[in-house]
């Protein structure tokens, strides 16, 4: 039997020194499943794991890509299943660590199979879209898949605010003359391994204490300098990330420092919390307290053999 040790959680939460502790003990390598941990660019606003760190145990998926690449979900399970496949052929198991859901998503279960668009059709809701805003994509998708935009609002609402997501929904029901939503839910690839879900978690107050003196730390060791270093290409999708979006506001004399420092910490905690909505639907999670001695998540995860 193969496993698949996936560790998931909010920001700030301890996954990294868990994910090492684990591939140390089951002598495995270490798949990183953070989206924005991807992009050599992008170093002390996406907490990538400190040089020790990475050196403690293999790591792969991290600082892979350039922000100037189109890395999808899609290339990435293609990229990461290949990967954990290889890796499985001389181990039993292989731990897959990181907070993007969608991601953690792709891997576990597949992802969703589309028919290609045409590139006419993408352009033309692109255009559409600088024409006429976010407004524009929102209607479309209520009109052409009503009940996915239902779905939408009362599951994941801040998913209406994203145009590159709701672009791609638009462009699919444009593009195949079917609802977005039809195309979800089909049956997925088989897997040569059984996942073991381990979920950390805190109480909120300490979850949110530890995300502020994340942010702190991350100013220490010069995420100003770093956001001021990709401010021209701020517009970039890789960027429309918590901890740069906000500095680039300071940048453009939006916000003050201050200001922006606190929108930091606040976003974070918004995205910790949406973190945690979305991991709470697995089921199949065991969820541990951060602090829990991790002999008892490796007791847990033999129990599963």
């Amino acid at each position: 039997m193969k496993y698949l040790i996936t560790i998931i959680g909010p920001t700030a939460i301890g996954k990294t020194s868990l994910s090492i502790l684990l591939a140390n003990q089951y002598n495995c390598e270490i798949i990183s499943c953070d989206s924005r941990q991807f992009f050599k660019e992008m170093t002390i606003g996406t907490a990538v794991p400190s040089t020790k760190e990475l050196a403690a145990v293999p790591h792969h998926f991290i600082q892979n890509k350039s922000i100037f690449e189109n890395y999808t979900v899609g290339d990435f399970e293609k990229e990461a299943i290949s990967k954990i496949e290889q890796l499985l052929l001389t181990n039993d198991y292989v731990v897959l660590v990181g907070g993007s859901g969608l991601y953690v998503n792709a891997i576990l279960k597949g992802f969703d199979e589309f028919p290609e668009i045409e590139a006419s059709v993408r352009q033309n809701v692109n255009t559409n879209y600088e024409k006429l805003g976010i407004t524009y994509l929102q209607e479309q998708l209520k009109t052409l898949d009503p009940d996915y935009f239902e779905k939408i609002t009362t599951e994941n609402p801040q998913t209406l605010q994203n145009p590159q997501r709701m672009m791609r929904f638009v462009e699919v029901c444009i593009g195949t003359g079917k609802p977005y939503s039809s195309f979800l839910n089909q049956k997925k690839n088989e897997r040569s391994f059984t996942p073991i879900l381990i979920g950390l978690e805190a109480e909120r107050n300490v979850m949110y204490n530890r995300i502020n003196q994340r942010v702190d730390i991350m100013l220490n060791e010069g995420l100003l300098k770093e956001a001021k270093n990709l401010y021209p290409n701020k517009e970039l999708n890789a960027l429309q990330t918590v901890g740069y979006r906000e500095l680039f506001s300071y940048f453009d004399k939006e916000f003050s420092l201050e200001f922006a420092i606190e929108e930091i910490k606040k976003n974070t905690r918004r995205f910790a919390k949406r973190q945690l909505t979305w991991f709470k639907r697995d089921e199949s999670t065991k969820w541990f307290h951060f602090e829990t001695p991790y002999q008892k998540i490796i007791e847990y995860i033999n129990s599963k053999k």
